[in-house]
Order: C-alpha cells, then structure tokens, then sequence
C-alpha cells in the first residue's frame, strides 16, 4: 500500500501559517480511511506478534509490504522536527512526521498488545504445541517470501545469510535469566526488545524473557492503570523509544545502500529463529521464578503419537504457511 503526500505544496506552504489539517496531511500516509484501516490492520497483525515470544513484528511488516515505509516513517521523528519543537512551531514539527502512517499503525499494534496479551498468554500455557504450530508455518513462510526479494543467491548473500542464520540461532538458545526490577533496567529492557521487534527473526517478547522482564512487563498490560504500573509503562516505552529512533535509522541505512545483502541476512535471522518456534519439546530443566514456573532448558524431539493432535497441529502449520503467500501477494508492496 502506497503512502501519498505533495512535498511540491508543502514546500510552497513552509514559509506561511499553514493550518492543523494542511500540517497533518502534508507527509505521507493513507490516502483514504480504506487504506487506514488496512494499514491498522497490519499494526494489529504485527502488535500480535510482538508479544509472543518467538515471533517477530518485524516479519510481518516485511511480508505485508510495509517494512521500508516503517523505517521511513520513525526516521521521519528527527532533529528537523526536533528543530521545530525547540521554536514552538508545533504544526511545523507535524508536518516533517509521517504522522498519519505512524498513528493508524500503531493503533493497530497498541490495540492488539492491550487486547490480546491475556489470550496469547492463554493459548501458549494451555495449548503450546497448535499455537507454535501455527507459528511456524508463518515464520517458515516469511523465510521464503523474503528470500524471493534477495536477487542472485551467490556470494556475500549466502555469507550474510550464514551470518543472520547463527546469529539468531545462538540468541534465541539463550537461557532466560532472573534480573533487577529497577527503572534504569526496563528502560534497557525496553531499548533492547524494542530493536530486536523491528528486526523479522527476532521476537522482542522473546528478548524480554531472556532478560527475565516478559511476565514483569506484561503483567504490567494487563492493569495498567494502576498508578505504579503506570510509570513501569512509561519508563519501558521511553527505552523503547529511544532504541526504534537510533536503531531504526541504522536499519534504514543498509536497507537503502545493501538491500540485497540485509536481505539476506533478515532472511537468515528468520531461519535461525525456527528452532525456538518448533511445537514439540522436551522439558529439560525448570526453576519458579516470581511464584510461577518457568522452562530454562529444553530439546526439540519429533512427535510421539501421530494422532488427531499431530494432524491438526500439521494442519495449522500448513494454514499459516498459505496464510502468509495469500497475504504477500495480496499487500504486495508495488512501490
């Protein structure tokens, strides 16, 4: 889905008093409330994402079309608009924003964080083995749907490949640990799993484990209101804010400069993440940490029984796989 501006008439406007909807509409964004609703959509597909540990947000703004336009948009929130701000120009400040692409997806991802943590949490508890199932027919998806775009399989994009592949693999085998409860901590944790959400192969939710601050931190979502989960809340998103600004641009660079090679290398991310998603494993070691249960070592094994529980879980692995080749062709990025 295309995003539309007139930068011609937002340069013609820069020296004027220009008005709120003329300051909103000047960068890009939906044009029509269909496309804000489809682009909302992704957000919810995406905020979806972030919050199971194993999957990645990113993987599904680089399958639905949109991952370029991401990195644009937060890139958008810079030193210009900064610039603005510190002379009181609020609509000016607007104007340099991809305001109206960043507010419907994000919409998305905020409704679904707020609205689906305790059904995720639910289904991986109660229903590991479908759940991951299904995870893993999405993810082996997006490893071929983003491996189509690297052009010529030879050379430094198999080595980057490599690289992403291991790199990944050897993350996500971490084990999660215990860590500190203070404000300087989530603000790290948030910095941290902010940068890994908008990396596809790499789960934010999943960083947060390692780091000992998922159950913590969305425990938080489930009340937030309370007054003390509140500045949990605000401190976490601040981390998260200064990782997406800082990392978001580094992202941009390789994406705009070695797009092939960066590729190549989500694409290896993506394929060294698989083993954490496959759906049958062998509790290896547990520990009670906060009062509940948590695995800290486990092996992936083949399944024991091919029952009616194998069949359905091979059935949700084969629905998101075609899920995710329905997806691409349909939000095909044509820009």
């Amino acid at each position: 889905m295309p995003v539309k501006s007139n930068p011609a008439k937002w340069k013609n406007m820069k020296n004027k008093n220009i008005t709120w909807k003329e300051a909103f509409n000047a960068s890009p964004g939906p044009a029509s409330s269909k496309e804000s609703a489809i682009l909302a959509l992704k957000g919810l597909c995406m905020g979806s994402a972030d919050i199971i540990p194993g999957v990645s947000g990113g993987t599904i703004a680089l399958i639905t079309g949109i991952y370029s336009q991401l990195l644009k948009a937060i890139k958008s929130v810079g030193l210009e608009m900064a610039g603005k701000l510190l002379k009181f120009d609020v609509r000016g400040a607007l104007s340099e924003v991809h305001i109206r692409f960043l507010l419907s997806l994000f919409a998305g991802i905020i409704l679904a964080i707020m609205s689906l943590a305790r059904l995720m949490n639910f289904l991986l508890h109660n229903h590991p083995v479908p759940t991951w199932s299904l995870f893993f027919g999405l993810i082996a998806a997006s490893i071929f749907v983003v491996g189509r775009k690297v052009q010529g399989w030879i050379g430094s994009a198999v080595i980057w490949f490599a690289a992403g592949t291991i790199a990944a693999y050897f993350i996500v085998g971490m084990i999660p640990v215990s860590t500190p409860e203070k404000l300087w901590f989530i603000f790290f944790s948030g910095l941290i799993a902010i940068c890994a959400m908008i990396l596809p192969g790499l789960s934010g939710a999943f960083i947060l484990l390692i780091l000992g601050k998922y159950e913590f931190i969305t425990g938080t979502l489930k009340n937030p209101f309370i007054q003390d989960n509140m500045l949990i809340i605000i401190v976490f998103c601040a981390g998260c804010a200064v990782g997406l600004l800082g990392f978001s641009r580094i992202l941009n660079y390789f994406l705009e400069n070695y797009y092939h090679s960066t590729l190549a290398f989500l694409t290896g991310l993506m394929a060294g993440s698989m083993q954490k998603i496959w759906p049958w494993k062998e509790v290896l070691e547990s520990k009670i940490i906060r009062g509940k249960e948590h695995v800290v070592a486990y092996s992936n094994v083949l399944p024991k029984d091919l029952d009616t529980g194998f069949f359905f879980a091979v059935s949700l692995a084969i629905f998101g796989f075609i899920l995710v080749i329905v997806l691409e062709r349909l939000t095909m990025d044509k820009t």
